[in-house]
């Protein structure tokens, strides 16, 4: 019978068995690392992407808050250039306003009435004078109903005085302002005009 010592040969294979584990285990370390590494290399590349997308993101919003600070600064100038704008336009169209008043009271004024003072306050008118009689006072407030710069009279106050031995009535009428019915309408007619 012949023997055959098969230790040598198990070794052999134990030992091959061991250098391939050793070879796949180091392979699979190898291919584990290189997945990690790209892995990681794919997202630093991911997030330095997004980091640049989003320092433009920020250049263009702070660009874009200098530009709205511009636009409210010329917002604020136009309002002011605007407000200016009308104050001059208002001081135009009223330039004459204190000669026609005047004119237009001394037109409404009837015989016996002297007048003392005319103030005016905002589109607030109040006359002070003197008549020789209250009729005369009444036919001021009618005259100042019907007039086309002047509505609404009041008469605030009338007393009765004696000086130099001849009866006065001191009175008060106050009175507002408004815009002539005349200029309104060749207002409206020069806009049309205009747009034609």
């Amino acid at each position: 019978m012949v023997r055959v010592n098969l230790l040598p040969h198990r070794q052999v294979k134990r030992a091959e068995r061991q250098r391939q584990f050793g070879l796949m285990a180091l392979f699979t370390v190898v291919l584990a690392s290189a997945i990690v590494f790209m892995g990681w290399s794919y997202i630093n590349a991911k997030k330095e992407a997004q980091d640049s997308r989003n320092k433009r993101l920020d250049d263009a919003i702070a660009k874009l808050e200098v530009e709205i600070k511009d636009i409210k600064t010329l917002k604020d100038q136009i309002n002011s250039v605007l407000e200016r704008k009308q104050i001059v336009e208002n001081l135009q169209t009223n330039r004459g306003q204190s000669v026609v008043l005047l004119d237009e009271i001394a037109r409404q004024l009837p015989d016996g009435i002297y007048l003392k003072s005319v103030k005016q306050q905002a589109n607030v008118i109040e006359i002070q004078g003197v008549a020789d009689t209250n009729a005369r006072v009444a036919t001021l407030v009618r005259n100042l109903s019907t007039s086309n710069w002047m509505e609404a009279p009041q008469l605030q106050v009338i007393t009765a005085n004696m000086v130099n031995n001849i009866k006065q009535n001191d009175f008060t009428v106050t009175v507002n302002l408004k815009a002539p019915q005349v200029d309104a309408t060749k207002n409206a007619q020069a806009a049309k005009a205009g747009a034609n």
